[in-house]
């Protein structure tokens, strides 16, 4: 009777199992997903095995491209060529800031020569610029000594002495409202700007082998005439860069307005010596 019984329960779990479409493996241990979503579909196979993953999602600049019927090679090669547009027209405004960010590292970083360089350079276009317009002359007809004298004036004097006057007038002046400003700019009316045009007038006359006499002589002619136009050209010039310049940037800026004021002292230094007469002996 058993026997039996367990005959008809073995036979009953197998047509089971054949209705559930479930087979054991051969090692006799029933299959057990390792995933919650196989659990699902062992448990419940008819109601959950047709899970689906869900729709991938497209971008709208896909889907609209995806659904135009056709896309025009002349749209297609117009927005490369406004893309190339953009691009060249954005690159030189990316060189000017780099070249700027550049600048200003070298200021924070080297001080000294990088003014140095920057007068220099202004001092010797300044020159260039002074001969073409006093003598018409080709750049073939340069006189590159001359240029070569004023970019090393540049370099070696102005350049420096324009770092150690800034960094001075801020320190003992370091506000910058109107007071402190015209404050700094008579100090450089006075003092500075007429050292800095005797240095360079006796400078540049020494460097061509006149003699102190000459020298002095040059100053007496030339240094008043050139400080009564220097008082109409610099107040303004002063005025903006110590009111809104700040003080790693002033040289630069007084570099740049000094480019038409060495025009003139250009000018004025390459003018002819003074005939000094020579005591005749009795």
């Amino acid at each position: 009777m058993s026997g039996v019984f367990l005959g008809s329960s073995v036979r009953g779990a197998h047509r089971l199992l054949l209705h559930n479409h479930i087979r054991a493996p051969i090692s006799g241990v029933l299959f057990q997903p390792s995933t919650p979503h196989a659990r699902v579909c062992t448990r419940f196979p008819l109601l959950s095995c047709n899970i689906r993953k869900p729709p991938t999602r497209l971008s709208a600049t896909a889907s609209s491209v995806l659904s135009s019927p056709t896309v025009s090679a002349s749209a297609a090669a117009a927005a490369a060529a406004a893309t190339a547009a953009a691009t060249a027209s954005a690159s030189p405004i990316s060189s000017r800031i780099g070249i700027l960010s550049w600048y200003l590292g070298m200021i924070q970083t080297r001080p000294v020569i990088t003014k140095s360089v920057t007068a220099a350079t202004i001092f010797a276009a300044a020159d260039m610029f002074s001969q073409q317009m006093a003598t018409l002359a080709s750049p073939r007809n340069l006189d590159f000594v001359r240029i070569l004298r004023m970019a090393g004036y540049g370099l070696l004097v102005l350049g420096p002495s324009l770092h150690l006057w800034f960094n001075f007038v801020s320190r003992i002046l370091p506000k910058q409202d109107i007071v402190s400003t015209l404050k700094k700019m008579l100090l450089g009316q006075t003092s500075y700007g007429p050292l800095m045009t005797a240095v360079f007038f006796s400078l540049n006359a020494a460097v061509q082998g006149e003699t102190i006499s000459e020298i002095f002589a040059r100053l007496k002619r030339d240094l008043i005439p050139t400080m009564a136009r220097g008082f109409l050209y610099w107040p303004m010039c002063d005025f903006i860069t110590f009111k809104f310049v700040p003080v790693q940037l002033q040289p630069l800026v007084c570099n740049s307005f000094s480019f038409f004021w060495t025009i003139y002292l250009t000018y004025m230094a390459s003018t002819e010596k003074v005939n000094i007469p020579k005591d005749s002996s009795s």
